[in-house]
């Protein structure tokens, strides 16, 4: 039976855990967001390489082999659930000689900073690389061609029209997506605790719901941390696409009743 003396005891005896676990969250969500968006950048350009009629053959080849690759790439990773592949992955390399539970930081770090954490951010970072893969490419196929034709005709390089035109628009149009994307890896990183990393979901579910046997309690505290790091994300994501809309705003909280006096 739900018992609020157990809701609110939990936070006064276990704050140091949730605090670990919520870094942790947090570490695994934006760093495989970031780093996942960059390795989707080469992803999308090697899926939108041109094969011309001009290339050598040895130039087709390795252009149907690069698109080949990124093909299968992002098929095998958006096709096969997060859950899986950290398994595949986790055992993989202890079978190898790895073994993630070894590696281990100095005190308090290690609560947050482990082999576990390392592994879960590897696999979290492939997973979300081939969504970004195709969340960019749709980005790139959508930039309006007068703009590369227009650079063109100011004599910029193909590499050069790329860098500075075509990809800051495609990241801007896919802006919304990418921010959704951050929003699922706060939320999907839970399945990470399979490979024992010691998120959100593992710290309140499989160590504090299980010592304190307060699982309702426990369960409602995750989904209420869940819920505010999801708005809170979603709110510095319009920021962002306000701010780069040109609109202007303020976060003074004193500026409607400014005015007002005014």
């Amino acid at each position: 039976m739900f018992s609020f003396e157990r809701f609110f005891g939990i936070f006064a005896n276990y704050y140091d855990l949730i605090l670990y676990s919520l870094c942790t969250t947090l570490i695994l969500a934006i760093f495989g967001t970031v780093v996942g968006l960059i390795f989707g950048i080469f992803l999308a350009y090697g899926k939108n390489i041109k094969i011309k009629e001009i290339d050598k053959t040895y130039i087709k080849i390795l252009k149907k082999a690069c698109i080949w690759l990124c093909t299968i790439y992002s098929v095998v990773f958006r096709g096969t659930p997060m859950m899986v592949q950290a398994l595949i992955f986790f055992f993989l390399c202890s079978n190898l000689g790895l073994n993630w539970n070894n590696v281990m930081v100095g005190q308090p770090i290690n609560q947050v900073i482990n082999g576990n954490l390392i592994c879960g951010l590897i696999v979290i970072t492939l997973n979300t690389a081939a969504y970004m893969g195709e969340i960019v490419r749709s980005g790139l196929n959508g930039v309006d061609l007068g703009q590369v034709e227009g650079a063109r005709s100011l004599g910029m390089s193909s590499a050069r029209t790329s860098l500075t035109i075509i990809l800051p628009q495609a990241l801007r149009n896919a802006l919304p997506t990418i921010g959704n994307e951050l929003i699922v890896n706060i939320k999907d990183s839970s399945v990470l605790n399979v490979i024992a990393v010691t998120d959100l979901y593992y710290r309140l579910t499989l160590t504090i719901a299980t010592t304190t046997y307060a699982f309702m309690e426990s369960y409602l505290i995750l989904a209420i941390i869940y819920l505010v790091l999801t708005l809170v994300a979603s709110s510095v994501l319009k920021l962002i696409e306000k701010k780069l809309d040109g609109v202007k705003f303020s976060l003074n909280p004193f500026r409607f009743l400014r005015r007002k006096i005014l």
